[in-house]
């Protein structure tokens, strides 16, 4: 089992926080976790990416999770980089079900969120990448459309903004590169990189490019804008694959492209790709680090009923 840092300072977060209120929480979720992947691996990644852009705005707070109300009808999870894209919605509101059933009012939503990336980070690697993931986070009431183009790094990114998104969470360098790991599962809409495709210039390998012109429209638009794997050689595995295609240019995003813009990230893209082991732990280690960005007080938090909305 990969070590895990200590939350950062401030914080009240702890492994096993649920030990004594709510002892089978953390099982009840991976429950939850490995039924939706047994019928459909891609929610694995799904909920990983649910995670990050949770954290990424308001912080790890569950406010990715609420749904539209008359006093605010645009939250995040109708921000145009979340909506349609982003699943595992259902997977976190069976798991709250599951443990509110044994555990009425003691889990909070945004505990569920980084337990299940957790799981689902353990499962599509086939228990390489395991962890311990502290709790006691609260769940926000505060979500807001705008936050999440504000905060959330877009696909077509240079590296320089890149790291300037991750210093505004507190994350450096070194967790972007690991991170952009977890690009190694899931699918991606066309209208992501069609910007990158033949006739406009990229670095991108040409037989890739060709291959997804084959499957992507010329003008995605929202109702004709598939999606593609982003990992043709393990689609749902999460693995060092990433790397490795990245070295290829057989990425999608101007952002994948991006870290191999610089020495010093081209030089992590290469430990990462051809060792292994430590790719696994540093991505166990970056996944913990940023479970804590801005974890929210009694001032500003509660342990929501539902996810989707605040209690009354």
């Amino acid at each position: 089992m990969s070590p895990t840092p200590p939350p950062s300072a401030g914080t009240k977060l702890r492994v096993g926080f649920y030990k004594r209120s709510c002892p089978r929480a953390e099982k009840i979720v991976r429950a939850a976790v490995w039924k939706a992947l047994s019928k459909s691996p891609v929610i694995g990644a799904g909920l990983i990416r649910l995670h990050f852009h949770d954290c990424f705005v308001q912080g790890c707070d569950a406010s990715i999770l609420l749904d539209p109300t008359a006093a605010n009808p645009q939250p995040e999870k109708l921000s145009p980089p979340n909506f349609p894209s982003l699943r595992g919605f259902e997977v976190i509101d069976a798991a709250k079900k599951a443990v509110e059933k044994v555990c009425p009012g003691k889990v909070s939503c945004a505990d569920i969120i980084a337990f299940a990336s957790r799981d689902a980070s353990s499962i599509l690697s086939s228990g390489r990448i395991n962890f311990r993931m502290p709790a006691g986070r609260l769940d926000g009431r505060v979500s807001l459309s705008g936050e999440a183009l504000q905060f959330l790094p877009p696909p077509f990114f240079n590296l320089s903004q890149l790291i300037g998104s991750f210093k505004a969470k507190n994350l450096d360098v070194d967790d972007l590169v690991v991170l952009s790991g977890a690009h190694t599962i899931g699918v991606s809409h066309c209208s992501s990189f069609t910007d990158r495709l033949p006739p406009n210039p990229s670095n991108m390998n040409p037989a890739f490019a060709t291959m997804l012109q084959r499957k992507c429209p010329t003008s995605p638009n929202i109702t004709n804008d598939p999606t593609v794997v982003q990992d043709i050689v393990t689609p749902n595995r999460l693995d060092t694959r990433y790397y490795t295609n990245l070295l290829k240019h057989n990425v999608v995003f101007t952002s994948d492209a991006a870290l191999l813009t610089s020495r010093r990230t081209t030089r992590k893209v290469l430990q990462n790709a051809f060792i292994a082991r430590r790719w696994e732990t540093k991505f166990a280690t970056a996944m913990v680090k940023m479970a804590a960005i801005e974890i929210k007080t009694a001032a500003n938090g509660e342990i929501r009923n539902m996810c989707r909305v605040v209690n009354n």
